[in-house]
């Protein structure tokens, strides 16, 4: 997509975010696996990441459900407004009834559609982008877009390449329709190649595993990656994506109040901001003390930085993440 259609603007009327109580550090990882707090953060960056406790029943759905509700209470909207709920997750308990739909229910809004979308750590832009199109062509005119993620239901702790990488968090953003045509999205991109899918899977049965990857020890059930390929195809993508979102815009590079990057693992993100020469206030991190989380994680940046004051309207932000399948999006917004 490159220019919105005139004649119908979208606003992000609110943002919510819900992380659990318990940390899991570094420290804590030294005690079961052959690692360190200085090996993990010269790799990754993170210090710490958030789990939920699955003894309580916590996970991906309680997380969604708290995470709308903050962001509906944002928002100021009454959740009979909503006309969909977009949940995009990849560790969802049960595949019906759906994320969305237990969260929908949570807030009492009972006029909305409900949907999931898999894309993995992509999920929440994939999510964002539709929402965009579909308020521009009058299809609808209140979303919510929920991005909700308990990466440590699907690790398998033994190993050390997956599990020091993800934790557990879930952002939501109300979207609207505005009466100003320049505010929302300026432009987007959404791809996936999955010429390379085993290299970030999470199979449910033996013959999801291919013949290369069979002797791999991590668990039936668990997060299966090739961190090597899944970095050199991030710090590609990361770049490729940017610059396609300035060419196409027409936005400049010192007009973007906020890179928001997907937090897959400092070095990449570090990367893009020096090769466009952006000032470390401009491009958010918080993968140090959150993790990894997936779908959750773009939406937690974005309430993260809604909550300081640092979303101004008017500004423009710019969302990019990659994800297993493999994925990537970008989107651009005049907030």
């Amino acid at each position: 997509m490159t220019q919105p259609p005139a004649g119908r603007g979208i606003r992000i009327a609110g943002t919510g975010s819900s992380t659990p109580d318990n940390t899991l550090s570094n420290f804590d990882l030294e005690k079961i696996l052959d690692t360190s707090d200085e090996w993990i953060q010269q790799r990754t960056g993170i210090k710490t990441r958030r789990v939920v406790d699955q003894s309580t029943g916590a996970g991906t759905i309680s997380l969604a459900c708290e995470s709308l509700a903050n962001a509906v209470e944002d928002s100021g909207i009454d959740p009979k407004e909503l006309d969909l709920v977009i949940c995009a997750s990849v560790t969802q308990e049960m595949t019906c009834p759906s994320a969305s739909c237990r969260a929908a229910h949570h807030v009492g809004a009972t006029n909305a559609a409900a949907f999931d979308l898999g894309a993995a750590c992509s999920g929440f832009l994939y999510g964002l982008n539709l929402a965009d199109t579909l308020i521009r062509q009058g299809r609808y005119k209140t979303i919510a877009v929920i991005g909700s993620d308990a990466m440590s239901t699907v690790l398998d702790y033994t190993e050390r390449g997956v599990s020091i990488l993800f934790g557990d968090a879930s952002g939501a953003a109300i979207v609207t329709a505005d009466d100003d045509p320049s505010r929302g999205c300026l432009y987007q991109s959404m791809g996936a190649d999955a010429s390379n899918w085993q290299c970030l899977y999470l199979p449910k049965r033996e013959v999801d595993i291919p013949e290369a990857d069979r002797d791999n020890p991590i668990e039936m059930g668990k997060l299966r990656m090739n961190g090597r390929e899944v970095f050199k195809f991030a710090v590609k993508k990361f770049q490729e994506v940017i610059e396609d979102a300035l060419e196409n815009s027409g936005v400049d590079i010192d007009d973007i109040s906020q890179l928001i990057c997907h937090q897959s693992n400092l070095r990449i993100i570090e990367s893009a901001r020096e090769k466009l020469g952006l000032e470390k206030d401009r491009v958010y991190v918080n993968i140090d003390r959150i993790g990894n989380s997936s779908a959750g994680s773009i939406p937690l940046c974005l309430d993260e930085l809604n909550k300081a004051g640092r979303i101004r309207e008017g500004e423009n932000v710019l969302f990019v993440a990659f994800g297993g399948g493999l994925t990537w999006a970008s989107s651009l917004w005049r907030v």
